[in-house]
């Protein structure tokens, strides 16, 4: 195992906390506000989380989405690490069937040559959006087909990355730039990083190929809770030793929202329910504030999702998040924890950080 790899891959905890802890950025844009706060808000975040010690930060590929804008994971990437120096950055995730191997080897060969050495990237199978959008991406219709072929593509992403395809491949003479080749180039010195690789999941199929890969493993627990422990359980069973893994390393997203008083973030984790109301009902929008979702009229259908919903969702003061976290945790095993703060504003998600950061005794900055 190559030990470089694996010190990229796994986290220290820090203060209290059982287990590394890392941000799950979904860039949401509130109503009345724009992606323009939206990104600004992404940035004080990467700040906040690099100077309280979160291990990493990733950004989820998402589309056609009014209240998500995160749609370009590399470009916002790109620009949290103008505004870092030593988180670790990477998309949670890329949505692999949407785009060529190469282009994507290209785009983190790009980042890693900006912030050597801090660069993740995670992939997932699912399109990030509903299936008209994902056409219109892939340009064509053949769905299944981009999600069947999923290894093939990884392997593909993989050799980019490595820059070894065999001799005789018919892509053998193309090379990902920037990447290795530039190190067997005349006069050519390369980074000796590259990105690890991790792979993504809201079920078992991810799972059971990053066990048999040897790979790291991120699991969606803030929307695939019921999911959660028998992925994990595959994955372990799974895995095989890799140059990347000696053991297996799974994080899993967690929904955790923590405010100064326990009211407000009943009131917040409302509004974000109501807008995966939306979402799922086919009416995607901007994520409402909290009095429009109070004074909204949910019918007993959407009560029921809302309930059900938010009761995965970790929230209420520091106190009771970091005592929710540390039951999930000793409950899964997961061996870091991705915290995803869904609220209307910017403000309300920094804040839930910092007291989080507080409650576990987090460094603080000089």
């Amino acid at each position: 195992m190559a030990a470089d790899a694996a010190d990229e891959i796994r986290g220290t905890a820090h203060g209290t906390a059982l287990v590394p802890l890392s941000v799950l950025d979904l860039v949401t844009v509130g109503a009345g506000t724009t992606a323009t706060d939206a990104l600004r808000t992404s940035v004080g975040l990467a700040r906040l989380a690099e100077s309280r010690g979160f291990h990493r930060h990733w950004v989820a590929e998402h589309h056609s989405m009014p209240g998500v804008a995160s749609s370009s994971p590399a470009v916002i990437l790109a620009h949290l690490a103008a505004h870092t120096t030593r988180i670790r950055l990477g998309s949670g995730g890329v949505m692999l069937p949407n785009h060529a191997p190469l282009v994507i080897a290209e785009q983190f060969g790009t980042l890693e040559a900006l912030a050597p050495g801090r660069i993740d990237l995670g992939l997932g199978r699912a399109p990030g959006t509903d299936g008209a959008t994902a056409a219109a991406l892939r340009r064509t219709d053949r769905l299944n087909e981009g999600a069947d072929d999923f290894p093939q593509q990884l392997a593909e992403l993989t050799r980019f990355l490595d820059d070894d395809f065999p001799d005789g491949h018919p892509y053998a003479r193309i090379h990902a730039v920037p990447g290795p080749v530039q190190a067997t180039s005349p006069g050519g010195v390369q980074s000796p990083h590259r990105p690890p690789v991790w792979l993504l999941g809201s079920s078992g199929f991810s799972a059971r190929l990053a066990g048999m890969l040897g790979l790291p493993f991120a699991f969606a627990h803030h929307f695939s809770a019921q999911n959660t422990i028998p992925a994990l359980d595959l994955y372990r069973e799974s895995f095989r030793p890799s140059e990347v893994l000696d053991a297996p390393y799974a994080l899993i997203g967690v929904s955790a929202l923590a405010t100064d008083d326990e009211k407000e973030a009943r009131r917040q984790v409302l509004a974000a329910a109501l807008n995966m109301v939306r979402l799922r009902t086919g009416r995607p929008g901007l994520v409402p504030t909290p009095e429009e979702a109070e004074a909204y009229d949910f019918s007993p259908m959407e009560r029921e999702f809302v309930d059900s919903w938010n009761a995965n969702v970790i929230h209420g003061t520091a106190d009771e998040v970091r005592t929710g976290l540390d039951e999930l945790h000793k409950r899964t095993g997961a061996d870091e924890l991705m915290l995803t703060a869904n609220a209307h504003g910017g403000d309300v998600r920094l804040r839930s950080y910092e007291l989080i950061a507080d409650a576990y005794g987090l460094p603080t900055p000089a």
